[in-house]
C-alpha cells in the first residue's frame, strides 16, 4: 500500500470514530420510532441508487452519495457521507475502482451495514483491460446495458437475504425492470443500426465508452483515460484533432461530470487544421441527470445518450 492510500484509510477511519460517536446515539433513537421497518440503504452512483428505488419500492429508504455532475474518480466522502454510510443496513456500490479510494474504504466498513459491489457477479471474462489501468478492469460497465443487469441482480439478491418478508415483491419488481432492460437493449441497437458502420465513431471528453462501443458496434476516441485522474496534455490533444481532421468525425461529445475545457481545446485544434467538428451535445458519463427528469434515471439517461449521439454523427441530408 502506497503512503497516499495508507494516509487515505487513516483519514477515513478517523471520520468513521467521529460519526459513530457523534451520529449512532440519535441514530438509535429515531430507529424505535422508524414504521415499516425499511431497509436502509447507501448508493454511491446514482444508477446504483436508481436500481434501488426501483426494486426496493415502499419497502427501503435510498441514499445516493453521488448526484448530478459528481464525479466519482476524484470524489472524497464528508464526514456527513460517512455517517450515512455507518447508520446504512446495506450500501451498494460499483467496484472495479470506480469509487477509487472509497472503495477500499467500503470494503472494510465496520459494523453493522453489509457492503456489496454490484459488479461482483460479471463474468471477469466479459470485462475490459485498458492497458493503462496496468491489470485493473474497467469500471464503466453501465454502458452495456447486458452487463447492467448483472448489477440489478446483484441488487435482488441482497434484497432478498436482507428483508426476506419482501422478497416476493423485490423479485417481481426485478423482472418487471430486466424486461425493460431488455426493451432498452434493442432500443439502443435500433438506434445505432441508423448510422452506418463508418459513422460510428464516438469522440468523448473521457475514456467512458468503451463498453458501449463494444456492445453496439462504435469506435471509441477519449481524450483521458478511463480516469478522469489522468490529464490530457497538449500532444493528447493535438492528437486527437489531427484524427477528427482526417477522418472527418462531424460531432465529438462533452459529458456531464467532466470540464469542458479539453473538448474545447481539441475543436480549436481540429479547426486549426481546416476543418470545423461541432460539439454535438452533452452526454452521460459517471452520473445521472436532475431527479424527476428523463435523464435522471437510468433508462433515461441511455436513451439520451444514444439518441444525442446518433442524431449528431447522423449526415446531414
Amino acid at each position: 500500500m502506497t503512503e497516499s492510500e495508507v494516509g487515505t484509510m487513516r483519514i477515513f477511519a478517523s471520520l468513521l470514530i467521529v460519526a459513530s460517536i457523534v451520529f449512532l446515539p440519535a441514530c438509535g433513537q429515531q430507529d424505535k420510532g422508524k414504521s415499516a421497518d425499511r431497509v436502509d440503504i447507501v448508493a454511491t452512483i446514482g444508477m446504483i441508487a436508481d436500481i434501488a428505488h426501483i426494486l426496493g419500492g415502499d419497502h427501503a429508504k435510498v441514499t445516493a452519495l453521488m448526484g448530478p455532475g459528481i464525479d466519482p474518480h476524484l470524489y472524497k466522502a464528508s464526514a456527513g457521507d460517512v455517517a450515512r454510510l455507518s447508520n446504512a443496513d446495506i450500501i451498494f456500490y460499483n467496484g472495479l475502482h470506480l469509487e477509487a479510494k472509497l472503495s477500499e474504504v467500503l470494503a472494510q466498513m465496520p459494523g453493522r451495514a453489509k457492503t456489496v459491489a454490484v459488479t461482483d457477479g460479471i463474468d471477469r471474462s466479459a470485462l475490459l483491460t485498458p492497458p493503462e489501468f496496468k491489470g485493473a478492469y474497467d469500471p464503466h460497465v453501465w454502458f452495456d446495458v447486458t452487463l447492467w443487469k448483472k448489477a440489478v441482480e446483484a441488487v435482488r439478491d441482497t434484497l432478498v437475504e436482507a428483508d426476506a418478508d419482501h422478497a416476493e415483491d423485490y423479485r417481481r419488481n426485478s423482472d418487471d425492470y430486466l424486461a425493460k432492460l431488455d426493451e432498452l437493449h434493442q432500443y439502443v441497437q435500433a438506434q445505432a443500426s441508423r448510422l452506418t458502420q463508418n459513422q460510428r465513431v464516438l469522440v468523448t471528453a473521457h475514456d467512458a465508452f468503451n463498453y458501449f462501443g463494444k456492445a453496439y458496434g462504435f469506435e471509441v476516441r477519449g481524450l483521458q483515460g478511463i480516469s478522469t485522474a489522468s490529464e490530457a496534455g497538449a500532444a493528447d490533444i493535438q492528437e486527437l484533432a489531427e484524427f477528427i481532421a482526417q477522418a472527418r468525425i462531424p460531432a465529438m461529445f462533452v459529458e456531464t461530470s467532466v470540464s469542458p475545457r479539453n473538448i474545447e481545446a481539441v475543436q480549436a485544434a481540429v479547426k486549426s487544421r481546416g476543418f470545423d467538428v461541432k460539439i454535438g451535445g452533452q452526454l452521460f458519463s459517471d452520473a445521472m441527470g436532475e431527479a424527476g427528469t428523463p435523464e435522471g434515471t437510468y433508462i433515461g439517461m441511455i436513451r439520451h445518450n444514444i439518441d444525442t449521439i446518433v442524431e449528431s454523427l447522423m449526415p446531414v441530408e
